[in-house]
Order: structure tokens, then sequence, then C-alpha cells
């Protein structure tokens, strides 16, 4: 506790440390004020008075007792916003009185030390984040992607995907967050395929023809995961841009069932088809195989392909392919051959691009399929190897020298 008189000496005081000291004070009894009005007047009048103080330490004591307050009082805190940098800072970076339209001037305006500082604010809008973002610096755009809790529109995020997707640091924070809209993920994934393919460290380490089927794979995995995601959440609009700019091909379906992204794959043939999802699920789930065929046909593909197509459903039924690389193994293993049979090695060439998808699958998987089933085993089983007996060689007779 202190009293006026005490308190109006050390507002008066020479000393600047007392007079930041009156300050603070003074800001923590407004605050706390439950007295009465003409009192709380006089607090009030005395904070409005510290604003003209020289020194900075005083103003910036005023400044510091009321920053974090939702009661303190709008004038004065404007007042401080327009201070010097140190204080400035503080009220733009914590003080939950400024509203959006006090902060966008200063966006719009303000140099790289006011912006970091609304960025580093509690709660940043989507219109705030789209300011700060639209100023073109980067680590402020990186340091906006990365907080989750600052909602994006897709607009912003798919203008940085096209603009600023070949920089690593700016393609991995809008990778990171979820609301990324699909269409701007498959340009980062292409964008990231390229660095990857181009990068000499890779290209060293592999090769080219290796890298090609890896880097095609992880494509195609990725496109997959991408479309299943945005199927779940009923957006069309993936779909559609992968027919529009005719990137959906007979492989990334295929790849689509295997990986067991079948919501991703039904919507690929509700558009193809222009039928309702629904009855594409319908068909799919219980369909026989000439209504298959019928989808299939309707879709626009080949007869070949769609037999192929119908097998690989009913393989999928049974199997439960999103999750188990065992049975992805054997319903691959199964179709390969299948269609050998068929054809009796002689595959057609409309059939090509899916035998040699099948092919490099079968590789992949069973080796996926192999990791740690031996050690798993020698870990379970003290049974001794069986091993063919050793012959021993006659020895080779030399003639004498």
């Amino acid at each position: 506790m202190i009293g006026y008189q005490a308190f109006a000496d050390l507002s008066q005081s020479s000393d600047s440390d007392e007079r930041g000291h009156a300050a603070h004070l003074a800001a923590l009894a407004y605050l706390k004020h439950d007295g009465p009005a003409d009192e709380h007047a006089a607090l009030y009048a005395a904070l409005i008075s510290f604003l003209d103080d020289p020194s900075v330490k005083v103003r910036a004591s005023l400044a510091y007792g009321l920053l974090h307050s939702l009661d303190a009082p709008r004038p004065i805190i404007l007042a401080l916003l327009r201070d010097s940098p140190i204080i400035s800072r503080a009220v733009l970076q914590y003080s939950p009185i400024l509203v959006d339209a006090d902060l966008m001037s200063v966006v719009r305006n303000g140099d790289i030390a006011a912006l970091v500082s609304i960025a580093q604010r509690t709660t940043i809008s989507p219109r705030l984040g789209a300011a700060l973002i639209a100023r073109n610096d980067d680590s402020l755009t990186l340091r906006v992607l990365r907080r989750k809790d600052v909602l994006l529109v897709a607009d912003v995020l798919q203008g940085l995907a096209a603009t600023r997707g070949e920089d690593a640091s700016m393609r991995g924070a809008l990778l990171a967050r979820k609301d990324l809209p699909a269409p701007a993920r498959l340009l980062l994934l292409q964008r990231a395929t390229e660095s990857l393919r181009q990068c000499r460290m890779v290209k060293g380490a592999l090769a080219p023809d290796r890298l090609e089927r890896l880097l095609r794979d992880g494509n195609d995995t990725a496109v997959s995961a991408i479309g299943e995601r945005a199927s779940v959440a009923a957006d069309p609009n993936f779909v559609e841009q992968l027919v529009g700019a005719n990137q959906l091909n007979t492989r990334l379906l295929l790849h689509a069932v295997v990986t067991g992204h079948v919501m991703f794959f039904a919507a690929c043939l509700a558009n193809l088809a222009q039928v309702s999802r629904d009855k594409v699920f319908s068909l799919l789930e219980s369909g026989s195989r000439p209504a298959l065929m019928a989808l299939f046909a309707r879709c626009g593909l080949d007869s070949g392909i769609g037999r192929l197509l119908v097998r690989l459903v009913l393989h999928a039924r049974a199997a439960d392919l999103a999750d188990d690389v065992a049975a992805r193994h054997y319903v691959v293993t199964a179709l390969t051959e299948e269609m050998l049979a068929d054809y009796d090695g002689d595959i057609p060439p409309e059939l090509e691009e899916a035998f040699a998808y099948l092919g490099e699958q079968n590789i992949a998987l069973a080796r996926k399929a192999a990791r740690g089933v031996m050690a798993a085993f020698a870990g379970s089983s003290s049974a001794l190897m069986s091993l063919p007996s050793a012959q021993v060689q006659p020895a080779l007779a030399l003639p004498a020298a």
C-alpha cells in the first residue's frame, strides 16, 4: 500500500527509476480498482500523464503494467503502440486490446521487427496471417506457416506452393500443415520429386533406372494417399484436377487399389464414368463381374485393363491391402500369374504398362514382406539349419618335376 501523497512525490521525482515505479503502480492500481469513480478517474489521468514522460523507462514501466490486460484503457494502449520501438513491439506482441484493424496498418507499413512481434501474438486471424505472408519475407512467412494454430485460406497456401515451392524449407513448412489443399500438396510433391531427381548425392547413390523406379513408385503412393485424404473429405477438386491434367493413368488406378486407397480409386471411377460415388462403392463392394466390366467400360478403359481391374477388385474384397504387406504381395503375384496364364506369356501391348507395374510391385513387396522373417524365425526356433553335406574333392596328383 502507498499513500497518494507518496505516490505524487514518486511521480514528480527527478529519478526516472522512481517515476517508472510510480507508473507501474498506477497501472496496477487502475486495473484492480474497485473504489469510487473519482478515484478511478484520477488514476486514469495519472496514466495519461506518464505518456508524456521523457524517459523511455517510465513509459515502458507503464506499458509493462498494462500489456496483458483486457481492462487496460484502449487510448493508452494505442498511444503506447506509437511509442519507441521497444515499447511498441511489446504492445504488438502481447496486448489483447488490439484488433485486426489496429494491426493491419502496421503489417502493411511496419518494419520486420514489428511484423515478427505480430507473428508471435497468442492468436492470429486468417486475415492477419495472410497479410503477414503477403509481405514476401521468407523468415516471416516460415514463422507463420509453422504455427499450426493459425488458419490460412486455401488460396494463400496454393499461391505459396506455386511461387515458393522450389525452396526446401518453405516446401517442408507447407507440407507439414494439415490444412494444405490437395492440389497444392500434389504440386509440392512434384517439386520434391524433381529436387530429388536432380540431387547429386541421390544420383550418385542409385543407378538411373532404379532411381526412376523409386521416384515413380513414391510419387504414385503419395498421389494415391493425397487423393485418399481428399476423397475422405469429400473434396472432388483433386480428382478433377488429375483428370483435367491427364495425370490419371492405368498405373495410378492399379496402385490405388494395391495400396488400399479404395476411396481414391472410387472417386476416380466416379469422375471418369460420371456416376455417383455411392453407386461406385456399391459395385466395388458387391458388384458382379459383368457389372464391374460395364463400369470400367463406361470409364473409357480398354477391355483388357477392365478384366485386370475386375480381378484386382475381387482379390481386394478378401484381403486387407491397406495394412497387410503380405496380402499385397499375394494379390500382385496372383494377378501376374493369371496374366501370364491367360496370354500364354505373350502380353498384349495395351497391358504392357500394367504388367510392368505388377512386376515392379512384386519385387518391392517381396522385399518388404521378407524383411525380418529370418531374424524372427531364428529367435523362435532352436533347430539346426539343414545343409547339404560337403563333398571332398580328390587331391590332384601333380607330375614330378
